[in-house]
């Protein structure tokens, strides 16, 4: 049996991947902040809801503390909690969406660190963006040249970094970072563009379901690898 966490699991890309790896046979574990939600959106996918705010370093504690005690390791840990700070640009802001999308993986990641030594195929994907490309956002032949999000294409680019930097630090544990497609969420609302977000959560799953001889250190969406 395959323990695997996600964290912003209650809806979008981090449900639809939840509801693909249930269907895969892992024990899923949903973590969310609202726990209402979380443990409703666990209760529909036959998961197992944590209450995880990676904007809070207990909370991360007590959610991977909680797995420890009853798995004893953990096999896949995905990082999909993101925002998209796409308001005001200013210093609240901007910690906001570093906190979130960025240091929130460094607190979960180390948290969960014991718990992914103690798996056979130890692996972490990060839901990233091709917004966080230097390459991308450079190329007036992409879409994402023409967006103007500072904040949240800055902090997916921290995301992606820290991302391979792990991957360096910890030979033996996958680190990979995914750019799953532009996808019809709550997050992407404004912009009215995406797709379903079960079609951009497969590629999400790809990299969670790796074996053991696969890349490490990358950025990948559905094509293959990503210049960033």
């Amino acid at each position: 049996m395959t323990i695997t966490l996600i964290t912003g699991a209650n809806k979008g890309i981090g449900y639809e991947t939840a509801k693909q790896l249930v269907e895969q046979g892992h024990t899923v574990y949903v973590g969310a902040r609202d726990t209402v939600r979380g443990e409703k959106a666990a209760a529909d996918l036959g998961a197992r809801f944590v209450q995880l705010d990676v904007t809070d370093d207990a909370s991360v504690r007590e959610a991977l503390a909680t797995i420890g005690a009853a798995e004893g390791r953990l096999d896949v840990l995905v990082h999909n909690a993101g925002i998209l700070a796409a308001g005001d640009i200013d210093g609240p802001g901007a910690l906001r969406a570093f906190d979130t999308n960025a240091v929130g993986i460094v607190r979960v990641t180390e948290a969960a660190l014991p718990l992914l030594r103690e798996s056979s195929n130890p692996t972490v994907v990060t839901v990233s963006s091709s917004m966080g490309s230097f390459w991308a956002v450079t190329n007036p032949e992409r879409p994402e040249s023409g967006l103007p999000l500072a904040l949240y294409a800055a902090s997916k680019a921290a995301a992606t970094m820290l991302t391979v930097q792990y991957a360096k630090a910890h030979p033996g544990i996958r680190f990979n970072a995914v750019e799953p497609g532009a996808t019809a969420t709550d997050m992407t609302a404004a912009f009215g563009i995406g797709r379903p977000a079960e079609e951009s959560a497969r590629v999400v799953v790809r990299l969670a379901t790796l074996g053991p001889d696969a890349p490490t250190g990358t950025l990948q969406d559905e094509n293959g690898l990503l210049r960033w």
